[in-house]
C-alpha cells in the first residue's frame, strides 16, 4: 500500500509536469499481484525533445528539493522516452509518436486510472491549542 509520503511525492511530480505544460497526463496505480516493480506510473507527453528534456528536469529539481533523488534516468539524451526512476513511482515523458508506439496504458490496463486530486492526502485538521483561561482578579483591600 503506497504511503502518503509516496502520494505525496507523486503529486509534486505531476505538479512539474503540468507546470511545464505536459500534454496526456495519465496516473497509473499498479497492482501488486500485476508484478509490479513500482506503485504508480505518471505518464505524460512533450511536443518536442526540449520541452520533454524540459519536463524531465523539472521533476528531477523539485523532488531533489524535497530530498528525492532518481535511482535511474534513462533517455534523457535522445528526448523520446525519458524515464526517471524513483523505486515507489516512475515518471515516463514521451514524444508522442513513442507513446503511441509503447502504449503503456494498455500495456498496464488491469492498473487503476488516478485522477491528481485523488492522490492528494486529506490536510491534517489544525488542533485546537487550548488556553487556560484566566484566573479572576481579585480585588485588593484597600
Amino acid at each position: 500500500m503506497p504511503t502518503n509520503e509516496t502520494k505525496r511525492q507523486v503529486t509534486e511530480a505531476i505538479t512539474a509536469c503540468q507546470d511545464k505544460k505536459a500534454e496526456g497526463l495519465t496516473i497509473l496505480e499498479l497492482e501488486k499481484g500485476s508484478g509490479a516493480f513500482t506503485d504508480y506510473f505518471v505518464i505524460c507527453s512533450g511536443t518536442n525533445p526540449r520541452q520533454i528534456q524540459a519536463i524531465a528536469d523539472e521533476v528531477e529539481l523539485r523532488l531533489k528539493r524535497a530530498g528525492l533523488y532518481p535511482l535511474n534516468v534513462e533517455g534523457y539524451r535522445q528526448a523520446e522516452w525519458v524515464l526517471l526512476d524513483y523505486a515507489d513511482f516512475v515518471v515516463h515523458v514521451f514524444a508522442e509518436r513513442a507513446r503511441r508506439y509503447y502504449e503503456l496504458e494498455r500495456l498496464w490496463k488491469s492498473a487503476k486510472r488516478l485522477d491528481p486530486a485523488e492522490l492528494k492526502t486529506p490536510a491534517k485538521r489544525p488542533t485546537k491549542k487550548r488556553t487556560l483561561a484566566a484566573a479572576p482578579r481579585r480585588k485588593r483591600a484597600g
